[in-house]
């Protein structure tokens, strides 16, 4: 974390004066802790605030080649998005970057998805309280290590069943499964070939078409 943030934060977590995101509002029944989710409700908008395990985690806003990494991968998983129609099999609902409040924990991934029966109506809060299906992390080198470690822990706990890990500088992506409670690599895929990575099976995607710009 930079340092001048780092400095930041802490005067925030100290002071715990802010104004809440509209319709952010957590429930009384929330495990989140309060004066830490006030410190990353005020934080700046050029960073991300997650917090794991009792801790805020501050990061930076993502560089262009992961930006268009993420906007690349919704482009090829649209035949997924919405009803099942001509142009595709859908039945999934995607979001970007969501706020999602998993027990005690607040995590931003880069893109996550629902299964339509498991998210009918989009929520109009904040924080999803909803595990995702599937949700997919562009590494970052500033984020890669916590995205390998505590977020994928977490994503276990909480019952996400699918993960992928897509890093634009190597050109790779990983493809997880859980099973048991535990992470399974399913299958690294790179370069420019066309896949059917878990649980996007049904049209092959094209691998090379997200490292263009």
């Amino acid at each position: 974390m930079n340092e001048d943030i780092q400095h930041e934060v802490r005067g925030r977590v100290a002071r715990v004066v802010v104004e809440s995101h509209p319709g952010g509002d957590m429930s009384d029944e929330s495990p989140i802790d309060r004066s830490l989710y006030k410190a990353l409700e005020e934080l700046p908008e050029h960073v991300v605030g997650e917090i794991i395990d009792g801790e805020l985690h501050v990061s930076p806003r993502p560089h262009p080649d992961h930006a268009i990494a993420a906007l690349k991968l919704i482009l090829e998983l649209g035949p997924y998005v919405g009803r099942p129609n001509l142009r595709g099999p859908g039945g999934w609902v995607f979001m970007p970057e969501p706020e999602l409040h998993l027990g005690t924990n607040v995590l931003v991934p880069d893109l996550a998805a629902w299964r339509r029966e498991h998210l009918s109506e989009i929520p109009r809060v904040v924080g999803i309280t909803t595990a995702p299906d599937w949700l997919c992390e562009v590494l970052s080198p500033s984020t890669k290590a916590r995205d390998r470690g505590a977020k994928m822990n977490m994503y276990a706990r909480a019952g996400v069943r699918h993960l992928w890990l897509l890093d634009p500088r190597q050109q790779r992506l990983e493809v997880y499964r859980l099973e048991a409670g535990r992470w399974i690599l399913c299958a690294t895929y790179t370069g420019t070939i066309d896949v059917r990575a878990e649980p996007f099976t049904a049209q092959n995607m094209n691998l090379g078409s997200l490292w263009e710009p």
